[in-house]
């Protein structure tokens, strides 16, 4: 079903996404000025489009909202309604299925919640709890009058996006993707950048893979990259010393990882080219969007991300490596 659209600034954006794809690069004079403007299809834009799609994905982790519906849906605790909910998509898979999509988590702990989470509530329930409790927790941060048009300009113009990225070899996007489309505009924009994260990330996950790199590795790697404190991963991923010692050891023999803990220089290339391929590979979701189009969705996302964080809901800091300052 169509989104409904009736601001102008929506309706301007779903009327110019039938004028097709336009180049990769375009200049923007700005009327009456001498400053250019110029969009670049580059690693920084992709940054820029996942730094202020995050923030509304991630309520699904840590609002109130959404604990509270896994939670009268049967779930038990954060830890099983959080991989219900986002395997859900897939049916009810076992927690082989789920260790290597998610790819960073250890198969034991993935095991103390699936597939034990199907016998208190089916898939069905986790993906009706999410999209609710998601929902209500984005319309508490967009209460403001002054965000409406915001959020139905991004959703028209992140769902174009969505609907348009490539399926394969992204296992849960696909899922995501095939699952029916909200009518109410913030429950259409968290799905659609729900979409266009797991898109980002399936092809993060490939870039490891190809790199030989694990998903436990990865983790100790940002560790030694600066970008997340060793605690956070413990906490979150659930390591010991004895498992970090190992993982350690393992990137150490391979020299990413010196005696010290930091990346080598060897580490720091390996690390650059994964998320180089990641960007590239994340802005194919959006070559539907033309240029003009991608500053719209932008603009639109910017005030709704910076909402979010400030409802404080969002960790400052998350293993995905993202910092949410408020």
């Amino acid at each position: 079903m169509p989104l409904p659209v009736h601001s102008g600034s929506a309706a301007r954006a779903r009327g110019r996404l039938g004028s097709g794809r336009l180049s990769g690069l375009r200049l923007w004079l700005q009327e009456g000025g001498s400053q250019t403007a110029v969009v670049v299809r580059d690693a920084e834009l992709a940054r820029r489009l996942w730094s202020r799609l995050e923030p509304i994905h991630v309520v699904t982790y840590f609002s109130p909202e959404v604990r509270a519906a896994l939670s009268g849906a049967g779930y038990k605790g954060f830890w099983m309604g959080y991989f219900a909910g986002r395997a859900a998509p897939m049916g009810p898979v076992g927690p082989e299925v789920v260790f290597a999509t998610f790819y960073n988590f250890s198969i034991a702990h993935v095991s103390r919640a699936i597939p034990d989470a199907w016998t208190f509530a089916p898939p069905s329930a986790a993906l009706e709890a999410r999209e609710r409790g998601s929902a209500a927790a984005l319309r508490r941060a967009f209460a403001r009058r002054d965000l409406a048009e915001a959020v139905e300009t991004a959703a028209v113009l992140a769902r174009a996006a969505a609907e348009s990225a490539p399926m394969e070899g992204r296992a849960l996007f696909a899922a995501n993707r095939a699952l029916p489309w909200p009518a109410e505009p913030a429950a259409a924009l968290w799905q659609a950048c729900t979409l266009l994260r797991e898109h980002r990330g399936d092809g993060h996950v490939a870039a490891l893979a190809a790199a030989g790199i694990g998903g436990r590795e990865a983790n100790v790697l940002q560790t030694a990259a600066g970008t997340v404190p060793r605690d956070v991963f413990e906490a979150a991923r659930y390591y010991d010393d004895a498992e970090w010692d190992r993982v350690s050891a393992r990137l150490i023999d391979r020299e990413l990882v010196g005696p010290d803990g930091k990346l080598t220089a060897g580490g720091k290339d390996v690390r650059k080219d994964v998320e180089d391929r990641t960007d590239r590979m994340a802005l194919t979701a959006y070559d539907r969007l033309d240029d003009e189009q991608l500053l719209q969705l932008l603009d639109a996302l910017a005030p709704l991300a910076r909402a979010v964080i400030a409802t404080g809901d969002i960790p400052q800091v998350t293993p995905i490596g993202q910092r949410f300052e408020r």
